[in-house]
């Protein structure tokens, strides 16, 4: 092949590569240019202002009306934070102003802007620097209020969630009357950070989407259809209905809590057919995905209180667990990343964790190998322990399972419960063990020893301890 013919390969190579790279750029302006705005959002509640209140801007009422209307507090927060932000003079805010503070809120991508900027939100209306126990409360009830209303299986409600919520805002402001935002955000950061997120999960659907609505004249009050959050699914049945250590709003909390491995999603919501907005279903799978079903696996006041009981219904479930210890008015949660097992070691990956959730609510310790379970090894420490440091464990339940002393502080042990975090296969899994364990055992006991098996058979010794040394002496 002749020089001219090679350089014109070249060059043509050149020009493919050239125009590959251009239209690549071309991908990537699309994509920016498709991010979500909420400009069509706030113009068209800028036009129902114009229209119900002849004011030229976004008024409250109409922001209320047609945003947030099922969540009346989250509207009232929201537009105050947008009107004090905008520097507005007037009642209203003028549209320019309103689409800046939203388009500023639909770009927050760091986690710790995202709660400075609800926990600002939600602070005293004296100064915005100063967070109370009542603006905590309310900016955690909206979050709970939002994935209750969203739970999969239909809106539900738990008539624990004062006490649930009082233990959170208890646990931060320690009979204190105010903190400052950047306390309150440090405190979430440390504790109970991702309880925050669904609110931002909500505001940014429906300033992206909610035009869509508005535009087909349907106004339903606000509630985001095909947006879920995540809430775990616990497992349905008159157990679960009984449960004494975990209703709902508990495992709101322990959901936004615990390490994201115990509500890891396993599958994306599902949307019907010819039913919500592609938007609100994309949104959806990204960030809002539906976590694995929680299941009950033990609980003492059902199944007796008792290592051997513990074991029985714990072990070879091969997934997270979650620990509810009861002990007088404290209830202690202890995270297990993973199987339970017995050893004389202390085990467990990064997602160990120590939580109190009742009365005072607070994570005590977040690290590995801080779990410990020995029943039978002698020479070493029997029962169920948790803590980091094996010389001063922070929670030790003896193998009786009569007692519990946390942090050095003995209490009588009232009840257990053990509830699987992993996903269905992990139960099915457990079933199937069980179900091979009882047939063993029952082939066991239908052996039949033959003469010379039973003369160095252990129980023909303790027959003769027991005073029948001619027992069976036939066979011999």
């Amino acid at each position: 092949m002749d020089v001219d013919k090679k350089m014109g390969i070249i060059e043509r190579c050149v020009e493919v590569a050239w125009s590959l790279r251009f239209s690549m750029v071309g991908i990537q302006v699309s994509k920016i240019k498709k991010k979500k705005t909420a400009a069509p959002t706030c113009k068209l509640l800028a036009q129902r202002s114009q229209k119900e209140d002849g004011v030229n801007g976004v008024t409250e009422k109409c922001f209320t009306k047609y945003l947030f209307g099922m969540y009346p507090e989250l509207a009232t927060q929201f537009y105050k934070y947008v009107h004090k932000a905008g520097k507005c003079k007037n009642k209203h805010i003028p549209l320019s102003t309103f689409r800046q503070q939203c388009e500023k809120i639909l770009a927050m991508l760091d986690d710790n802007v995202i709660i400075d900027t609800y926990v600002r939100m939600f602070s005293s209306d004296d100064d915005d620097n100063t967070v109370t126990p009542d603006g905590l409360r309310s900016l955690l009830y909206t979050s709970y209020k939002l994935s209750m209303d969203h739970y999969p299986e239909g809106p539900q409600t738990c008539l624990m969630i004062n006490k649930t919520l009082s233990a959170v805002v208890n646990g931060c402001f320690n009979n204190k009357d105010s903190h400052s935002v950047g306390f309150v955000v440090r405190w979430l950061e440390e504790h109970c950070h991702r309880l925050i997120f669904p609110v931002h999960r909500y505001c940014v659907h429906m300033l992206a989407t909610r035009h869509r609505d508005m535009e087909a004249h349907v106004e339903s009050c606000g509630l985001g259809a095909g947006l879920e959050l995540a809430t775990p699914v616990l497992e349905r049945g008159a157990w679960q209905a009984a449960s004494a250590l975990m209703p709902v709003s508990r495992a709101w909390l322990l959901a936004g809590t615990a390490p994201p491995l115990y509500s890891r999603p396993t599958q994306p919501p599902h949307q019907p057919p010819g039913g919500g907005l592609a938007s609100a279903a994309w949104l959806a799978r990204l960030v809002c995905a539906v976590p694995s079903h929680w299941v009950p696996l033990y609980a003492a006041r059902d199944h007796g209180l008792g290592a051997n009981r513990f074991l029985h219904h714990t072990l070879a479930y091969r997934g997270p667990t979650l620990v509810l210890i009861q002990a007088e008015e404290m209830v202690i949660v202890v995270c297990s990343p993973q199987e339970w097992r017995e050893t004389h070691q202390y085990w467990g990956g990064p997602d160990c964790a120590l939580i109190v959730v009742c009365p005072t609510f607070s994570v005590v310790e977040h690290a590995p190998k801080m779990l410990y379970l020995n029943t039978s090894i002698r020479g070493y420490p029997k029962g169920l322990r948790a803590g980091s440091d094996p010389r001063k464990p922070l929670l030790i339940i003896p193998e009786d399972f009569d007692s519990v002393t946390f942090k050095g502080v003995p209490y009588p042990l009232q009840n257990i419960e053990v509830w699987g975090c992993g996903d269905q296969a992990s139960r099915e899994t457990q079933l199937e063990i069980k179900k091979w364990q009882v047939k063993e055992a029952e082939r066991q006991r239908s052996v039949k020893l033959s003469a010379a098996d039973w003369i160095e058979h252990p129980d023909r010794y303790l027959l003769e301890l027991a005073g029948r040394p001619q027992y069976n002496n036939s066979a011999s």
